[in-house]
């Protein structure tokens, strides 16, 4: 069976809005959800980017959007404690990603894995080797230390962020997914950088060789996408291999 990525198209959240890295004026984020879904999506990223920048939430949003949407649905932004976590998963999403500052409380993040299994992933937000969260320039560790123990308290999944190419299309962060691929036992979704189709291919030679493996499972796609570098079908046919 040739490779392939699951491919997450992201909707991103700022004030009940849909919200785009391209500058232009956002619409209507259940609108923009249903088109992805209509479209092929089989998933669909959402980001409450309120949350993660600690400065409210979208909560109610984001449960909505969810209730509407017939394909999965991740959800992340500002998961790092206990209330936030609730929050989340009142909005009924397949997957939920913790925040990468929910590192600063491990014994936290492990009872969560291991109440939540496969329902949860943790997010690395990592700057060089450092793990440094969204909406903030503090230093939350070594990446490999971290990814040490995760598998130790058994984390199912990893979303992986390069921060110097969210946002800036700058190609897909091959070295960096390989660091982290060698370093666990579990699959991982690559997220930022992705300006083409060539990125998505070349996310190919480093896809999971079976459901669960080690190796990159999927793929966020963001501002490519609403920049109109390319079409979700043209996305999706790239990384059915």
């Amino acid at each position: 069976m040739p490779a392939q990525l699951a491919l997450l198209p992201a909707v991103d959240l700022v004030g009940g809005r849909e919200h785009r890295l391209t500058g232009d004026e956002g619409g209507d984020p259940l609108a923009v959800a249903l088109g992805w879904q209509r479209d092929g999506a089989s998933w669909i990223h959402l980001v409450d980017l309120d949350a993660a920048y600690g400065r409210g939430s979208n909560a109610a949003l984001l449960a909505a959007i969810t209730a509407r949407l017939s394909c999965a649905v991740q959800v992340s932004g500002g998961i790092c404690d206990e209330a936030a976590l609730t929050r989340a998963l009142a909005a009924g999403a397949a997957r939920l990603v913790l925040s990468t500052a929910a590192l600063a409380s491990p014994s936290w993040v492990a009872r969560a894995i291991a109440a939540l299994g496969g329902r949860v992933a943790v997010g690395l937000d990592v700057l060089g080797s450092r793990l440094v969260p969204r909406g903030s320039d503090a230093d939350f560790g070594d990446l490999l230390a971290a990814l040490d123990f995760l598998e130790a308290a058994g984390c199912r999944r990893y979303v992986v962020t390069d921060k110097t190419a969210d946002g800036a299309m700058t190609g897909a962060s091959l070295d960096l997914l390989r660091r982290v691929c060698a370093r666990t036992s579990r699959p991982v979704i690559a997220s930022g950088g992705i300006a083409g189709l060539a990125d998505l291919r070349a996310l190919l030679t480093l896809a999971c060789p079976a459901p669960g493996a080690p190796g990159v499972e999927g793929v966020i796609v963001g501002k490519a996408l609403y920049a109109g570098q390319f079409t979700l079908r043209e996305a999706l046919a790239a990384v059915a291999g």
